[in-house]
């Protein structure tokens, strides 16, 4: 995969029960991107399954800068937590937060049990997601006077550059997102352009 392109998922999704010795488990699919909303999704998550015994959790935000948890909730160390996140890593997913959730159904897993069963439990609610693959982008400004829009406009067209924000007046400031490696390409094109003050935001 090119190296400014990542893949995740884009809605939440829940994978298929997996059952093991009486004990059932549900594994469930998130798209975050911040610590706020991992927080949150664990908190619904444990109003809506409130009998259930154990909500073991990995997650990876970012995409240059890597941030991950996994987390094992009172099961034995590295049974369910690690084993999410191996799945996390094998699909090569970021930005998305996996729980699975435990009912215990009163026979013991052991040790191996478990990392299978919170890894089959990963992999399902994976195989339930939509993974698609996203672009790293680059954020710019564009300060211009408003008799360069058309050129300015017709550039940005060209290569194919998104507009996320723009002010539209005798100045104008855009805000564009420009795909990582054609970075360089567009901030030399407005570099050189006589009217247009570029930088990076």
């Amino acid at each position: 995969m090119e190296n400014d392109v990542y893949k995740t998922i884009t809605k939440p999704a829940q994978g298929e029960l997996f059952k093991d010795k009486n004990s059932k488990f549900y594994g469930f699919a998130f798209p975050v991107t911040n610590e706020e909303q991992i927080k949150q999704h664990l908190e619904d998550l444990k109003k809506e399954h409130y009998a259930a015994r154990h909500w073991c959790y990995a997650y990876q935000i970012g995409t240059e800068t890597i941030q991950y948890r996994a987390n094992d909730d009172g099961e034995p160390n590295n049974s369910a937590g690690m084993p999410i996140y191996g799945q996390i890593q094998s699909f090569e997913v970021t930005n998305i937060l996996i729980i699975v959730v435990r009912y215990y159904g009163g026979v013991k897993l052991g040790v191996g049990g478990l990392i299978n069963a919170y890894r089959t439990g990963a992999q399902l609610a994976l195989e339930a997601s939509k993974i698609v693959k996203r672009t790293i982008n680059k954020k710019f400004q564009l300060k211009f006077e408003y008799k360069n829009m058309s050129k300015v406009m017709r550039l940005l067209k060209e290569n194919e550059v998104e507009i996320t924000n723009q002010t539209l007046e005798l100045n104008c400031l855009l805000e564009i997102s420009v795909r990582k490696s054609h970075t360089s390409k567009v901030f030399d094109l407005f570099d050189q352009f006589f009217g247009v003050e570029i930088k990076e935001l």
